[in-house]
């Protein structure tokens, strides 16, 4: 199954106590008085124990009953100016943070509702990237929506375009450079993925009265949609003699074609059968679309999984994505991806994220809906549910194969001795630990 985890969070290392080297010869254990000892020749001192305050989000955006202030425990003051209380109620974690959290962590958090809008007769979209969103190096993303039977028009662009359906059927077309052709409706949960450079069009369907929406992401950060190559605009830029010439018709042909782009416009919906020219090439030999709303998920004790990268997607050349879901009170288990950044899409529920960034550094987010999150790669990191429903959400990479290290599976497959002289727990709680991936992990009950 699928292998998701995330980077070893700071409500973890940034407390654990490791005592030195010379202790680890000898055999630990707890005394009657609830600290350890040691058979080491000589006693050895070590860093104070971590906090016992469990370091709880303080409000939900819903508990907006009363005035948030920037107070946790003795910490801290009420607020005097003015304040933005909507961003407030969707920030505890920034207003009120942890005292688990130290250092400096770039902003990891982006709202699509903050990105500008750009309204066309057949729809909308806005963007996210380095512009809006410093942190995110490796990845952008484009929100869409098209009217039933609007069309974003044909275009290609220089990086690869990975989508997931959020509501709706798009039916996609595109054209490879070996003249083979596709045609598919992609439907909500499920996604196309398109190469750098490969022609394509979008078009919202008659299956839902209100036509379609989904998430793009592309495989670089500083991706801006307003730099695609457009139908129209390249057309509307070439001298009408040159388009005659060129398709061996005559200059009047063209006397009606737009003087500038399209973007997005209305048409009427496609067929449901709609055929694509059959091509003397023939079609693409890997198809550009995937069910993944069809794909099986792996059950965890706390929620599920989804992994989909170019193992089974095979288009998917540049982008592998994790859906998964976490129950209340369960948490993505604590993790880090070796090698590559995620770019984190929040579908439903109410999600609370810290980054550790090592060298004392962390830094915890929460997330709603629409809100978009990056955790750079190495980071370690979990994805608590704080809410009272089921949290969803992509964890999308830019590479062509899924991979994640897990805290408790690293853990729980090296020596115990090791791994109790650096945290000082007990054989009881490092058998708990688990040796395969559990990825999603439920709660836990209060300590007796």
């Amino acid at each position: 199954m699928i292998t998701i985890s995330y980077c070893i969070c700071a409500l973890f290392l940034s407390h654990v106590f490791a005592a030195p080297a010379s202790s680890i010869s000898g055999v630990s254990s707890m005394s009657s008085t609830g600290t350890y000892t040691s058979s080491a020749v000589s006693p050895i001192e070590t860093v104070p124990f971590a906090s016992d305050d469990p370091n709880p989000i303080l409000w939900l955006p819903e508990d907006n009953n009363t005035v948030h202030q920037p107070i946790r425990g003795s910490l801290g003051a009420t607020i005097l100016g003015p304040t933005n209380n909507p961003i407030v109620d969707e920030n505890a974690d920034l207003v009120a943070p942890p005292t688990t959290d130290v250092g400096t962590v770039d902003n990891a958090k982006w709202p699509f509702s903050l990105s500008q809008n750009q309204l066309w007769t057949g729809g909308w979209a806005r963007q996210q990237n380095l512009g809006v969103m410093p942190i995110a190096k490796e990845m952008a993303g484009v929100n869409m929506r098209l009217k039933p039977g609007a069309i974003r028009e044909l275009h290609w662009h220089t990086a690869a375009e990975w989508a997931y359906v959020l509501k709706g059927s798009t039916q996609i077309t595109a054209v490879n450079q070996n003249g083979q052709n596709y045609i598919a409706t992609v439907n909500a949960g499920d996604l196309w993925y398109f190469p750098p450079g490969i022609p394509h069009s979008l078009q919202g369907t008659s299956d839902d009265p209100q036509g379609t929406e989904f998430l793009l992401v592309f495989d670089t950060g500083n991706f801006n949609e307003d730099s695609t190559f457009l139908l129209t605009d390249w057309m509307s830029q070439v001298p009408k003699e040159v388009l005659a010439n060129n398709f061996q018709v005559d200059q009047s042909a063209f006397n009606d074609i737009p003087g500038s782009q399209l973007y997005i416009f209305p048409s009427n919906p496609p067929p449901d059968n709609q055929q694509n020219p059959v091509s003397p090439q023939g079609t693409v030999p890997e198809p550009f679309s995937f069910e993944l709303s069809k794909f099986n998920a792996t059950q965890f004790s706390g929620g599920t999984a989804k992994i989909v990268d170019s193992t089974i997607f095979n288009a998917s050349k540049t982008i592998a994505v994790a859906e998964v879901t976490v129950e209340p009170g369960a948490i993505r288990e604590l993790h880090w991806h070796p090698t590559q950044d995620e770019w984190t899409y929040y579908l439903e529920g109410e999600a609370r994220v810290t980054l550790f960034a090592s060298g004392r550094n962390s830094r915890t987010f929460d997330y709603q809906p629409g809100d978009i999150g990056y955790v750079p790669a190495a980071y370690g990191h979990y994805v608590q549910n704080v809410g009272n429903t089921t949290l969803k959400f992509l964890e999308i990479f830019k590479t062509d194969k899924f991979a994640d290290l897990s805290l408790s599976q690293w853990l729980a497959l090296i020596p115990p001795d090791l791994v109790k002289a650096h945290l000082q727990v007990s054989d009881d709680t490092i058998m708990h630990f688990n040796k395969t991936k559990p990825v999603v992990v439920g709660p836990v009950g209060p300590s007796s």
